[in-house]
Order: structure tokens, then sequence, then C-alpha cells
């Protein structure tokens, strides 16, 4: 059974654009899949890229354009000014990575509510409150993110690392074996790879 390492950050809007598609992926070819949260402004400069804000105006333009395109593409609300980005991802990435260690809930729904709440609903994922909501609607207990914090923090920095050693360099990042996919237009490649096409 193939794995597929999915390498993504709680408050990308590139990362909430991809929905449920990685899911649908997995669940069509037999793949088991595996939720890495990053810190992508940390990764950025590491691999050769910058923070947002470092970025030059014209890719900051085409940023916006982009996300407009796309979010028309898929059908899907996008605030390209949401009230609460740029957003500590610490907090919703520490609760991701509990949920998975304790398991029983619905750990995908969780992975795509926080970039959700961030770019469609706007929502703090910041905040206590928010994240305890959010794991509670997706079958966790709201307490796990702080009865784990110790092991989450020091799993989100080991993720950091795992990034950086294996040759991620943005979100969302996709990787079977050796095959690296980046970004979520590229889900239709991570899908032909798999049905042996690619």
């Amino acid at each position: 059974m193939p794995q597929i390492d999915y390498f993504f950050a709680p408050m990308s809007p590139f990362c909430y654009l991809a929905g449920d598609r990685l899911e649908q992926i997995a669940a069509k070819h037999g793949a088991s899949l595996r939720y890495i949260p990053i810190d992508a402004p940390a990764l950025f400069p590491r691999t050769g890229g910058q923070v947002l804000a470092e970025r030059h105006q014209s890719r900051k333009e085409y940023r916006l354009q982009e996300l407009r395109r796309q979010a028309a593409k898929r059908g899907v609300k996008l605030d390209l000014q949401p009230m609460f980005f740029p957003v500590n991802p610490a907090p919703s990435a520490y609760a991701i990575i509990a949920a998975a260690k304790v398991g029983g809930g619905d750990l995908a729904g969780l992975v795509q509510a926080f970039p959700r709440a961030v770019w469609a609903e706007g929502r703090n994922i910041a905040e206590d409150e928010v994240v305890r909501a959010l794991l509670a609607a997706h079958g966790f207990d709201p307490a796990i993110a702080d009865k784990h914090m110790l092991m989450a923090a020091e799993t989100y920095m080991a993720n950091l690392e795992e990034a950086v050693a294996r040759g991620v360099f943005g979100v969302p990042f996709y990787i079977v074996g050796d095959e690296r996919f980046w970004g979520q237009d590229r889900l239709e490649d991570l899908d032909l790879h798999l049905s042996g096409k690619l």
C-alpha cells in the first residue's frame, strides 16, 4: 500500500484550496496518508524562498490573482484579505499533531478545517477557543492540544527538519517514495503517478 506524506501549513490558502482532493486520491488508490504540519515561514528561508512580507511586489500581486482564479476554478469562497492573517500557526499545528496521536476523530476533516477557518470563515486559528471548537467539531476531546502540547511542540520542530531533509520547499507538498509534488495544482499529477501513468 503506497503512503502519501502530506506536508502542509494550517494557515496556507493553497492548502485550503486543496480541499479534500488528497483524501479522494488516497481512497481511490488505497494509499495511507501521513499528515505533517510544518512551520512554512521557517521553511522558506531555509530552502531558497522568502516569507510573504519580503517578496517582491510583483510576486505578491500574482499570488492574489492566482488565489482568486483558483478559488473560482474550485467554486469555493476565499477572502483575499482575511481578518486573521498572517496568524501564528503553532496552536493549530499542535492540535493536529495531538489529534493524530490520540486518534478517534475525523483527522482529515480537522486538517481541512483550519485553513478554511482562516480563508473562508474569518476565524483566528491562534485562539484557544477556535482550536478547541474545531477539535470538538471533528470528534476530538478539545483538551488534547493542552494535554499533549510538549510532545506536539517537539514533533512540530522535528517535522520542519524532516521537510528540509526531504526536499520540501513549500506547501502543500506531497511525497510518495522519491516522487515529490508541490502545490494543490499538482494533485492531478499525484493521482496519475499513483495510477502508474507518471
